[in-house]
């Protein structure tokens, strides 16, 4: 692979606080090839969570830069990242983050509608089946289990067949079992569909499966090994 699809160099984060200046993130540099699969490990508060939002533009660095897909974030207005994120990036949150109102399919089917495609219902079936869920389209999250909702998710993740997937600890509200198949299907789509995984778990069964793995501490990467 030589398509270098995410490169962030010199990467800082400082917040202010009670006055005071809070640094979450220092001197952040890596870069990643289209269809790699990479967690990001660490102990709470080494600011994984904080590099996830700055790699995927939710968020703007104090210091150094972030290109994706070739574009540098920084040089970007927020309405040209926000179309970036439609156009390229899908997400995947331990929380689910569901649409409550909306079935099964809606939710996979809404992101579609907006990029204007006109097969957003069978694509979203078709993604529903493939995680599972055959048969359960119209079923709101409530009427779903935890593990369904997250499957959801996952298929509302892919279904714009971004060029890159960002998930914050999917497996975070799961039990092992159902964790397991969580992973087993993130696994199977980014070799299936070729897409790019940012991963950010505490589950090293989980990272074990990456490609590659980078480990922060105090807001440093301290290891970055491959499989």
């Amino acid at each position: 692979m030589s398509d270098v699809i995410l490169r962030c160099q010199s990467l800082g984060r400082t917040y202010r606080s009670g006055g005071q200046n809070l640094t979450v993130l220092k001197d952040i540099s890596f870069s990643l090839q289209q269809g790699e699969f990479l967690a990001i490990l660490g102990p709470s508060g080494s600011g994984k969570t904080t590099l996830l939002g700055l790699l995927a533009g939710l968020d703007q660095p104090t210091a150094g830069s972030v290109h994706l897909d070739g574009q540098a974030l920084g040089t970007l207005s927020e309405d040209e990242r926000a179309r970036l994120r439609v156009e390229k990036i899908g997400f995947v949150f331990q929380s689910f983050q569901l649409i409550p109102t909306l079935t099964a399919q809606e939710n996979v089917q809404v992101p579609l509608e907006l990029r204007g495609e006109p097969d957003a219902i069978p694509r979203a079936r078709e993604l529903l089946a493939r995680v599972g869920l055959r048969g359960r389209e119209h079923h709101y999250p409530a009427q779903l289990s935890g593990g369904e909702q997250q499957r959801v998710a996952l298929a509302r993740g892919f279904s714009s067949r971004p060029r890159l997937l960002f998930a914050d600890e999917p497996t975070g509200n799961l039990d092992a079992n159902t964790g397991a198949t969580i992973i087993e299907l993130m696994v199977n789509l980014n070799n299936e569909l070729g897409t790019t995984l940012v991963l950010v778990t505490h589950d090293l069964d989980l990272a074990a499966r990456a490609h590659r793995t980078i480990r922060l501490a105090d807001g440093r990467i301290v290891a970055d090994t491959a499989a």
